[in-house]
């Protein structure tokens, strides 16, 4: 059986998380990664702060871009840094739909604009 947690220490972790990711000088990121994190796709600056908290849910501030991708090929999985560049969260789902990050496409050519349409994380049960 899954552990499940009162909505207020949801909310008390989720905060938590987003007061990580700004922790540092600058702006946390995202970088939306191919399978296994085998390449950086693309790096997606967040806004400071990244977003805000509502009960179990940190919502990210959208839209954002990263006008030049890295590389070239198939969005699979993504993970959010501090400005610095520690792991904050990863394993985040990415597709069109449904998941985590929410992109337009999850083909990526470098060079490209890509642009994320939103983004969230959830507090599980």
């Amino acid at each position: 059986m899954a552990a499940n947690y009162r909505t207020s220490l949801k909310t008390t972790r989720m905060t938590a998380v987003r007061d990580d990711i700004d922790s540092g000088a600058g702006a946390g990121y995202i970088e939306i990664c191919s399978s296994a994190y085998a390449s950086v796709l693309a790096t997606i600056t967040l806004a400071d702060p990244c977003g805000s908290v509502t009960g179990d849910t940190l919502t990210f501030t959208m839209p954002k871009s990263d006008t030049s991708a890295d590389a070239t090929g198939t969005a699979a999985i993504a993970r959010i840094k501090e400005s610095a560049g520690t792991v904050i969260v990863q394993g985040l789902t990415v597709g069109t739909s449904g998941t985590d990050i929410i992109l337009s496409s999850l083909a990526i050519t470098a060079g490209d604009t890509v642009t994320l349409s939103s983004a969230t994380i959830t507090h599980s049960a």
